[in-house]
C-alpha cells in the first residue's frame, strides 16, 4: 500500500517537469466548463491512456527477458535509453516522438471539435496521456526494472494507475486554480528538471553495474532509491498508530500486531530469483514460474541421481519440505545430469520414488535453469526470500542447521514476525543417505571413462572406445584398474566377456560405484571381496555378507560399509556376465 501512494504522490509532483508545458494550454482551455461532465471524462480517459501504454511497455521489457537469454542484454539496453531521456529532454522528444506527434495531432482534433462534449474531452484526455509519456521516466524507468527481474504482473498496471491518478490530481487542481497555479509552477521547473537528470545518473549507472556483472541486485535497488527514505518515515509514524500496515515493496506484516515492530532479516540480497524456463519435464507438479512464487519461500536444490553428495543431502532437504510446507516453504529440486543414463526421464522417475521425493523436480536435461543460476555444483541450495530475491547460497553437503537456520530466518521474514526457533531436523538416512564419515575419508570421487579417469594402474594402456583385455595385480592406495576385456568410453567402461572386474585400494567407511546394466537391460549379478575375502560385516547395503550382488538399474551401488575404523583395503568386484557399464567410484 506504500509504494502505491509513493507512486500516486509521484504522479502528483510530476506537474512541475517542464515537459507538462505543451499539455497545459489544451488542458486549461477546459478550465470553463462543468466539471463531471467534461473535466473529469478528459481526466480518465488520460489515466486510462498513460496507464495501458506504459503497461503495454512494461509486459513487453518482461517478455523479452523471458523468451531467451539474450533479452536480459535487450532490457538493460531498454533501460539505458529511459536514462538517457531523464539526461536529456531532446533526446526524450526523440524518443517519444511519435507519441507526442499522436498527441498533438489528437489534441489539435479536440480543439477544433466541441469543446462542450464528452466525446472531445475524452479524445483531449488520450492526447494528454500520450503527451505525458516523456514525463513519465522515473516511474516507468522503476515498473520496467521490476517487471525485468521479476515479471510483468497486476501490481506494474495499478502502481502505473496511481501515477496516472496523481497526475490526473495535479492537473484537475490546475484546471481549477487556472493561471495562478500556472504562473507558480514556473518558478519550480529549475528544480524538476535537476530531478529528473539525477535521476537519470542513477539509472545509467544501475544498468552500468548489471552490465558488467557487478551485483545483480543493484538495479532494483536504485530504482527504488528515489522513495525508500519517504517510504521509512511513512512506515515509522504508522507503527505508532493503531492499526498495522501493508508495505508492498517487501512483503505481508503481521498486521494482528501492532505493537511490535515487523522482523526483517538481515541476510544480505544476492541476487533475484532466474527464471524456471526450459525445463524439459516436471515432476510432483505442473511447470512453475517465478511469478506464482512471489509470496513464498523457495529451496532451489540442484541435484542428480547418481551423486552420493546429492543423495547423502536428500534426506534433509525432504524432512525441510514436509515441517515447512505450511509455513510457506517450497522446495524445487532441479534434475541436471552428469551423464547420459541421468537424462533419461524414467530413470528419474524411478529415483524421485526410490528416494520419496514429493516436493516439485525440474528436469533440466538441457542446462537451460543451471545456466540462468550461473551453478557450477551439485548439490547446490538457493535460499530465496518471499520477494523473489536470492538472500543464502550452499554449496555441497553438510552445514545442515546453518540451511535450516536460514529457511526459519526467511519464513519469519515473510510472516514480519520472528517465529520461535523450533529446532532442527533429524532425518533418519540409512544406506548411501546416511551421512559420510569424514574423520576416515582418504579416497576420493574416481571416474572410469577416459575423458577423467585418473590413477589408472592396469599393466595395459587404455584404448579409447576400443575392446582390450586389462590386468590388474597390486595397486596402491588410490589407485585402480580393469582386468578382462573391457571397452572403455569417455563416460564408462563396458565389460565384453564374463568374469571381468575392477579393483582399487581405497580407504573409506563407504565404497560406492555407479554401475549400470547395459544397453540391453539384462540383470547383471556380480561378487565383491574385500582384501581377497567376503566382506561380511563390511558389506554394503548393495550387497550381502557373502558379497553378492546384482545390477538391474543404472544407479550409484553400495558396496562397502565398513562396520569399524575406516581402513585401507583393498576392493575387489567381479561380474558374472558381460555388459555391464562402470562409470564412478565415490567415498564416504
Amino acid at each position: 500500500m506504500i509504494l502505491f501512494f509513493v507512486a500516486y504522490l509521484a504522479g502528483v509532483l510530476t506537474i512541475v517537469s517542464p515537459c507538462i508545458l505543451p499539455v497545459l494550454p489544451f488542458v486549461f482551455a477546459r478550465a470553463d466548463q462543468p466539471f463531471s461532465r467534461r473535466i473529469l471524462p478528459m481526466l480518465l480517459a488520460k489515466i486510462v491512456t498513460f496507464a495501458g501504454i506504459a503497461s503495454l511497455a512494461a509486459l513487453g521489457g518482461s517478455w523479452t527477458v523471458q523468451a531467451n537469454v539474450y533479452g536480459r542484454y535487450a532490457a538493460i539496453a531498454l533501460l539505458a535509453v529511459f536514462g538517457v531521456t531523464l539526461l536529456s529532454t531532446r533526446a526524450a522528444a526523440f524518443v517519444t516522438g511519435p507519441l507526442v506527434k499522436l498527441g498533438n495531432r489528437l489534441s489539435r482534433s479536440a480543439a477544433r471539435g466541441d469543446k462542450g462534449s464528452i466525446g472531445g474531452s475524452i479524445l483531449l484526455g488520450v492526447a494528454t496521456g500520450l503527451l505525458w509519456a516523456p514525463c513519465a521516466g522515473p516511474v516507468l524507468g522503476l515498473v520496467l526494472t521490476g517487471a525485468a527481474l521479476n515479471g510483468a504482473n497486476a501490481q506494474t498496471t495499478l502502481l502505473l494507475v496511481a501515477y496516472a491518478a496523481g497526475a490526473a490530481t495535479s492537473l484537475a487542481i490546475a484546471i481549477l486554480a487556472s493561471a495562478r497555479v500556472f504562473a507558480a509552477m514556473k518558478r519550480f521547473l529549475g528544480i524538476g528538471d535537476h530531478i529528473r537528470q539525477g535521476l537519470g545518473v542513477a539509472v545509467l549507472v544501475g544498468v552500468t553495474a548489471i552490465a558488467l556483472g557487478l551485483d545483480t541486485g543493484v538495479l532494483a535497488r536504485i530504482s527504488y532509491a528515489s522513495t525508500a527514505r519517504f517510504e521509512q518515515s511513512l512506515l515509522d509514524r504508522m507503527r505508532g498508530g493503531t492499526s498495522s500496515n501493508v508495505d508492498s515493496t517487501r512483503m505481508t506484516l503481521a498486521a494482528q500486531d501492532t505493537r511490535q515492530a515487523a522482523y526483517r532479516s538481515d541476510l544480505p540480497i544476492e541476487g533475484s530469483f532466474p527464471s524456471l524456463d526450459g525445463a524439459v519435464h516436471w515432476l510432483n507438479s505442473k511447470p512453475l514460474s517465478t511469478t506464482e512464487l512471489r509470496g513464498k519461500v523457495v529451496l532451489v536444490d540442484f541435484w542428480t541421481y547418481s551423486c552420493i553428495n546429492c543423495i547423502r543431502t536428500i534426506p534433509y532437504v525432504r524432512a525441510w519440505a514436509e515441517k515447512y510446507r505450511d509455513q510457506g516453504l517450497v522446495v524445487i529440486g532441479v534434475h541436471a545430469p552428469e551423464f547420459a543414463f541421468e537424462k533419461q526421464i524414467g530413470n528419474v522417475e524411478k529415483a524421485v520414488r526410490d528416494y520419496k521425493i514429493t516436493y516439485p523436480v525440474a528436469i533440466d536435461n538441457n542446462f537451460a535453469i543451471w545456466r540462468a543460476f550461473a551453478n557450477n555444483y551439485w548439490p547446490a541450495h538457493y535460499f530465496i526470500d518471499a520477494e523473489g530475491q536470492i538472500r543464502h547460497t550452499h554449496f555441497g553437503e553438510g552445514d545442515y542447521e546453518e540451511s535450516e537456520r536460514v529457511i526459519q530466518d526467511l519464513l519469519a521474514d515473510a510472516a514480519g514476525k520472528r517465529k520461535v526457533e523450533s529446532g532442527f531436523v533429524q532425518p533418519d538416512a540409512k544406506g548411501a543417505e546416511a551421512a559420510p564419515n569424514f574423520a576416515g575419508l582418504g579416497s576420493g570421487e574416481t571416474y572410469i571413462g577416459f575423458m577423467r579417469a585418473q590413477n589408472f594402474a592396469s599393466a595395459e594402456r587404455v584404448l579409447e572406445d576400443t575392446a582390450q583385455r586389462y590386468t590388474i595385480s597390486n595397486p596402491r592406495l588410490n589407485s585402480w584398474g580393469l582386468s578382462g576385456t573391457w571397452t572403455v568410453g569417455a563416460e564408462q567402461a563396458r565389460l565384453n566377456e564374463a568374469g571381468g572386474g575392477i579393483t582399487y585400494r581405497f580407504r573409506a567407511r563407504d565404497l560406492h560405484l555407479v554401475l549400470g546394466p547395459g544397453a540391453d537391460g539384462d540383470a547383471v549379478p556380480f561378487q565383491v571381496t574385500v582384501d581377497g575375502k567376503p566382506p561380511g560385516v563390511d558389506h554394503g547395503s548393495d550387497t550381502d555378507a557373502s558379497g553378492n550382488g546384482t545390477v538391474k538399474e543404472t544407479r550409484l551401488y553400495q558396496l562397502v560399509r565398513q562396520s569399524g575404523d575406516a581402513l585401507e583395503r583393498t576392493f575387489e568386484i567381479r561380474f558374472l556376465k558381460p555388459g555391464v557399464e562402470a562409470f564412478v567410484f565415490t567415498f564416504g
